[in-house]
């Protein structure tokens, strides 16, 4: 649950979470995703923007502690 995070409304898992969880490497998980779009529907991924990335920073120490410098 504490992967979990809320952005606009929505349940949102970041994309270093759920590679962890499927235990691939975070840029080899987004690669497949978008070589494999159709079988992605709409909904399954979006590039957060900079006020969302504020917000989950404010939500998570974790966060901040990995130094995430790229938009999840």
């Amino acid at each position: 649950m504490n992967k979990i995070f809320f952005i606009g409304g929505q349940k949102v898992i970041l994309d270093s979470d759920l590679a962890e969880l499927y235990g691939v490497e975070t840029r080899r998980l987004n690669e497949q995703v978008a070589r494999n779009t159709d079988r992605y529907s709409d909904d399954f991924m979006f590039r957060s923007n900079e006020k969302e990335f504020e917000g989950l920073m404010s939500q998570s120490a974790t966060l901040k502690r990995e130094g995430i410098k790229k938009l999840p």
